[in-house]
C-alpha cells in the first residue's frame, strides 16, 4: 500500500518486537491464511488472547509467502512470560495446530517457536 499505515497512538510509550515466518509456497494455501486471519474469520479466543496477555497491538504484513509481525507492547512486557502463558489460552493450541498447515514450520509448534525475532540494524533517529 503506497499511501502508508496510520500508526495507533498509545499516549504512553511502548516496545515493538518484530518477526518473521514462512508460509507453504502455495499460492492457494496462502489466500487461505490470509482469510483465516481476517476481521471475520480469525477466532475471537486468539485476538482476546493476545490482550490478555498485555500485547497492545499486533500487524501482519505479508510479500509472497513471507510474513513480517509487528508487536506493540508496554515497556514493562517480558516477551518469554507472555508467550509462555499465552500458550495455555483457550483454543490457542488448536489456533497454532490450524495455522500450522499453512506454515512452513515443524507440527506442533507453538508461535514462541514458528516465529523468529528480527534484529533491528538500521533506526532513524532524532539527534
Amino acid at each position: 500500500m503506497e499511501k502508508g499505515y496510520t500508526q495507533k497512538n498509545f499516549g504512553k510509550p511502548v516496545k515493538r518486537y518484530c518477526q518473521t515466518l514462512d508460509l507453504k509456497n502455495d499460492p492457494q494455501l496462502i489466500e487461505r491464511y490470509v482469510e483465516a486471519h481476517s476481521r471475520y474469520q480469525s477466532w475471537p479466543e486468539i485476538r482476546e488472547g493476545i490482550r490478555q496477555v498485555g500485547i497492545l497491538e499486533m500487524e501482519i504484513y505479508i510479500l509472497g509467502n513471507r510474513l513480517f509481525m509487528i508487536v506493540d507492547t508496554p515497556l514493562d512486557f517480558d516477551w518469554p512470560t507472555a508467550m509462555a502463558r499465552l500458550a495455555t489460552l483457550p483454543r490457542q493450541q488448536e489456533w497454532e495446530d490450524y495455522v500450522a498447515l499453512f506454515q512452513d514450520c515443524p507440527p506442533g509448534s507453538t508461535s514462541a517457536g514458528k516465529w523468529q525475532m528480527m534484529e533491528r540494524m538500521f533506526y532513524l533517529y532524532e539527534e
